[in-house]
C-alpha cells in the first residue's frame, strides 16, 4: 500500500483528565498503524509527553501548527497542539478547562474534515460533566458534530465481532426516549441502517427492529400499543422498498439471534436497550461509529475511565479498532 493511498486521520484527544491521552500514546506505539493509515493528534502535546513518562512508551511528540506538518512516522507522534491545558492538569477530576479544550479538539478535527485536508475523524473520549462546565451544551460527541456538520438525519451505530447495533433515541432519559420514538425516526434509522451497510459491502443486509416493551408489546398485553403506533408503519415503509427488515421482536431474544447469525444490525430503540449487549462483548471490542455525517467518524465505546486515569493501565484496544474502523470507512485519496 502506497503512502498516497492511507487516508489521514485525525485522532481528538478527547477529555485529557481521563484516559484519552495514555490510549492514544499506547496505539500509536503500535508501527502497524501506520502501515495502514496516517495518524495525527489533535490535542495538547504537553499531555502526550506526560502520558508517554505514565505509559512507558519510547516515542518523539512532535508539535505542529497545521495538518501539513505532520509527517506520519512510525515511532513518532504528530499533534496539532492547540495549547490549551495545564502541565498540571488533575488525573480524575471533572474541569471545565478539560471539557472545553475537548470540544475545542473536535472541533478543529471538524474544521479540517469540511476542508479536505483529513479523510476521518476518530474520538478518544469526553467527559459530559465536564463539558457542560466548559461552556458546551450537549449530550455527546454524536450531537456536537450533527450540530457543527448541520446534520438533520444521524444515529449512532455500535459495532463489535458479531454485533451491529444502531439507535432511534440515545442520550435521553427513557420516558423522553418513549416519546420521541415515532414512525418517521425509525424508518430514517432503518434506511440509515441499510445504506450503511450497502456502502460497507452488504448487499442486502438483514435488519432487525427491537420492540419497546417486553416481548415486544406481545400484541397488547404490555405497554399502550407503542408497537403498533411507533414501529410497525416505519418496518412496512422500508419492506415496501425492498429493504430486508422485520420487526418489531423482542429485545430479550434478538441479540442473541444476531450474534448467532440470523441478522447484519440491530435497530436499538433506547440508549441502553443497544449498549447493553455490545458492552457485554467487551469494551475492548465495541466501537462507535456515527452515520448519516458528511464525514467519517469513530470512536471508543467506553468512557473517560477517571478512576484509572494516569496509572498506565488503560487497554488501547478500542481504540486500535476505532482506528482500524475509520480506515475501511474513510474515502482513499489517489
Amino acid at each position: 500500500m502506497t503512502t498516497n493511498h492511507r487516508p489521514i486521520i485525525a485522532i481528538t484527544m478527547g477529555d485529557a483528565a481521563g484516559v484519552g491521552p495514555e490510549i492514544i500514546v499506547k496505539a500509536l506505539a503500535d508501527s502497524t498503524v501506520y502501515e495502514g493509515c496516517r495518524p495525527f493528534v489533535i490535542g495538547d502535546a504537553k499531555m502526550l509527553e506526560r502520558a508517554k513518562g505514565i505509559v512507558g512508551a519510547d516515542l518523539a511528540v512532535r508539535s505542529i501548527q497545521s495538518a501539513q506538518e505532520a509527517v506520519f512516522q512510525p515511532g513518532s507522534i504528530d499533534c496539532l497542539d492547540l495549547d490549551l491545558l495545564p502541565a498540571d492538569l488533575p488525573f480524575g477530576k471533572v474541569s471545565a478547562e478539560a471539557g472545553n479544550a475537548a470540544f475545542r479538539y473536535l472541533e478543529k478535527a471538524i474544521q479540517l474534515a469540511n476542508d479536505k485536508q483529513i479523510d476521518a475523524i476518530c474520538t478518544a473520549p469526553l467527559n459530559k460533566e465536564a463539558l457542560h462546565k466548559g461552556g458546551h451544551i450537549f449530550p455527546g460527541h454524536t450531537e456536537i458534530l450533527a450540530e457543527l456538520t448541520g446534520t438533520q438525519d444521524y444515529s449512532m451505530m455500535l459495532s463489535a465481532p458479531k454485533l451491529k447495533v444502531i439507535h432511534v433515541t440515545t442520550h435521553i432519559g427513557l420516558i423522553d426516549a418513549v416519546k420521541k420514538i415515532n414512525p418517521d425516526r425509525v424508518y430514517k434509522v432503518i434506511k440509515l441502517a441499510h445504506e450503511t451497510l450497502q456502502k460497507a459491502g452488504y448487499s442486502e443486509p438483514r435488519i432487525c427492529v427491537c420492540g419497546i416493551n417486553p416481548h415486544a408489546g406481545e400484541n397488547g398485553l404490555f405497554g399502550y400499543g407503542e408497537e403498533e403506533e411507533k414501529i410497525v408503519p416505519a418496518v412496512e415503509k422500508a419492506q415496501q422498498e425492498g429493504i430486508k427488515v422485520v420487526g418489531p421482536l423482542p429485545a430479550d431474544t434478538l441479540f442473541f439471534r444476531t450474534v448467532r447469525g440470523d441478522f447484519d444490525i440491530v435497530v436499538a430503540m433506547y440508549h441502553d436497550q443497544g449498549h447493553g449487549p455490545v458492552k457485554v462483548l467487551g469494551l475492548e471490542a465495541g466501537v462507535n461509529i456515527t452515520v448519516g455525517l458528511p464525514i467519517i467518524r469513530t470512536s471508543v465505546d467506553h468512557g473517560t475511565a477517571f478512576d484509572i486515569a494516569g496509572t498506565g493501565i488503560a487497554d488501547e484496544l478500542s481504540l486500535k479498532e476505532a482506528i482500524r474502523q475509520a480506515i475501511e470507512l474513510a474515502p482513499k485519496r489517489s
